[in-house]
């Protein structure tokens, strides 16, 4: 046993010679120490070969204030030290110096790692949805609303990345911790916000988070009158802007200030529109169409409200079963006002390219304004997943990989961008990974019925007839019978040798067809099922003299595949300009 005269300190390894405290000698049978200052030998005198270890001198100064005070340097030395050759330690002996150097050269490197982390500013956000703490669930709009204005402004920062509405909303009503999500959505920051109405008052708080240390950068608490909706949403957002530009965004606001509207009951409109759009489905679009229409009647020049009036017309015929051809016209026309009124919205010009390829099969026309939407707007995830979806219906389908990965890196939780990255590997002849990410989607909403008829898709390639039937039953309840849902029952019924069922579909989808809100494509999906080439055929034939849109993605349908060897196939192809 050894002890430090300096500090007491009992050792009670025989091998060590010095304190590993402060590097003063210890008492015993330890050698001297060297002419050279802070120089320390290790192990006895007889072993020759082994050499001196230099090591900086320790000294602390108990006044030193840590956060404040200067970094100490060390003064230089008078005359280099001479070269020395490292240790050879014996079996037994520990690397204890070695080992002291590398915790030490760890530490400083963990310091410095992790105080970079610190520092770096914030380049990333999600916005996640304000809590309606009025009771009302009318107020839910507002709540909602109030964070998709503010997602809506801070996207138009260039630098910095702002998580969209459809993977930030999926936290809505969920008591999760802000890192956690940060972590999941792989941003730097989480704002989280709380909204009380009680009749025209508004208290509105907003909390901003770094979630790399878990300090709270900013917080704040609003008090405003409902009459005042508009530019208290100006406001907030202008507030936040300050504290963000600091930490965020650096000089850019671009987009942050500007005025869309200077009615506010028009606002409040196109809140509930948007409010009513993004839970796609048929009655929910109807609403989000008539709430918009009567936001431009109270105000003509407000071009969001267009902008969502074409959004809600480009999906309708997905959600609503009408007729592509009868609505798709409504969509160019609300895209080609939003951009009348002003042209530097970028999702006006993504919905006008996709109506063109989709009504038109106009391609330099859809690329142009695919081009300028990403011009305006490159982080809009939704332009590169339709993108992606043109890309994929002319063949293009190396790039349609590239942009529907760039789309789910944008909006990583958004099911449609999923369900349209399965259906590329469905493309691919990848099965396993379709299989992998409609089990994402289900895992995400179990109520998502494209997840499940996507599914049953590959399950179709598999030739698991029985497991493709009941995730297509699956489909067709929880999308209220949708067109695309009966198409693939109708098939899978076919596949399964189920006449009487798949001549049930056949029926009711024709009928649909008379009402003009079903498409030729539905029964030829149906009849391909049964290998009735000549059928599926006719029915194509009728969606061609249509003009249909859904032919535009005719690539797209991996269960016309049986039909693709057929000359008829390439022939259709061509006039539908994709061959």
């Amino acid at each position: 046993m050894k002890r430090c005269p300096q500090c007491n300190r009992v050792e009670t390894d025989d091998a060590l010679a010095f304190c590993r405290a402060d590097g003063t000698k210890l008492v015993g049978d330890s050698l001297p120490l060297s002419g050279e200052a802070g120089t320390a030998k290790l192990g006895s005198a007889s072993a020759a070969n082994e050499i001196e270890t230099s090591i900086l001198p320790h000294s602390t100064d108990a006044n030193i204030n840590r956060a404040t005070a200067p970094t100490t340097v060390l003064p230089a030395q008078s005359a280099p030290l001479p070269a020395k050759r490292l240790p050879r330690f014996g079996p037994g002996k520990p690397l204890i110096a070695v080992g002291a150097l590398l915790v030490i050269a760890m530490g400083v490197g963990g310091y410095f790692f992790v105080r970079g982390k610190r520092d770096r500013p914030v380049e990333s956000v999600a916005v996640l949805p304000f809590e309606n703490k009025s009771g009302n669930a009318d107020s839910e709009y507002l709540s909602d609303g109030l964070a998709e204005s503010l997602i809506y402004r801070l996207s138009q920062l260039s630098n910095l990345k702002v998580t969209p509405r459809s993977s930030a909303f999926r936290y809505k009503g969920k008591d999760v911790d802000a890192e956690k999500i940060g972590n999941e959505l792989g941003v730097d920051a989480v704002m989280s916000g709380r909204l009380i109405q009680r009749g025209n008052d508004l208290t509105i708080s907003v909390d901003l988070i770094d979630v790399r240390n878990k300090k709270t950068i900013w917080g704040e608490q609003f008090e405003r009158k409902m009459s005042d909706l508009l530019a208290t949403q100006r406001d907030i957002a202008s507030t936040i802007t300050d504290k963000l530009q600091l930490r965020l965004s650096g000089n850019d606001s671009k987009g942050i200030s500007k005025q869309y509207t200077t009615n506010n009951e028009a606002y409040q409109l196109y809140l509930q529109g948007r409010y009513f759009w993004n839970k796609r489905s048929s009655d929910n679009l109807k609403k989000a169409t008539e709430l918009l229409k009567a936001a431009t009647e109270k105000d003509p020049n407000f071009a969001l409200a267009y902008a969502g009036l074409a959004d809600c017309y480009a999906v309708s015929y997905y959600y609503v079963g009408e007729r592509p051809r009868e609505i798709m016209p409504l969509a160019k026309t609300y895209a080609a006002k939003a951009i009348e009124l002003d042209p530097t919205l970028a999702e006006p010009h993504a919905t006008l390219a996709f109506a063109a390829w989709l009504l038109d099969w106009d391609k330099a026309g859809a690329e142009k304004e695919f081009l300028r939407a990403f011009e305006l707007n490159p982080n809009y995830p939704t332009a590169h997943h339709w993108y992606s979806r043109y890309l994929r219906g002319i063949g293009r389908t190396d790039e349609a990989y590239r942009e529907i990965k760039r789309a789910e890196e944008l909006d990583p939780l958004s099911l449609v961008i999923i369900n349209n990255v399965a259906e590329m590997y469905i493309d691919r002849g990848d099965l396993n990974s379709a299989t992998r990410e409609c089990q994402r989607m289900i895992d995400l909403d179990p109520n998502f019925w494209a997840a499940h008829q996507t599914l049953s898709i590959v399950l179709v390639k598999q030739g698991r007839y029985d497991e493709a039937l009941a995730e297509a039953q699956k489909s067709s309840q929880l999308s209220n019978r949708s067109n695309a849902s009966l198409a693939l029952l109708g098939h899978v019924y076919a596949r399964l040798g189920r006449r009487t069922e798949a001549d049930a579909v056949i029926k009711e989808l024709e009928k649909r067809y008379a009402d003009k809100s079903a498409d030729g494509r539905d029964l030829a999906v149906v009849y391909a099922g049964f290998d009735d080439k000549d059928q599926a055929f006719a029915w194509l034939e009728k969606a061609f003299a249509d003009h249909s849109v859904i032919l535009a993605f005719l690539k797209l349908e991996p269960l016309l595949e049986p039909l693709q060897s057929d000359p008829r196939w390439k022939n259709l192809e061509g006039r539908v300009g994709i061959s």
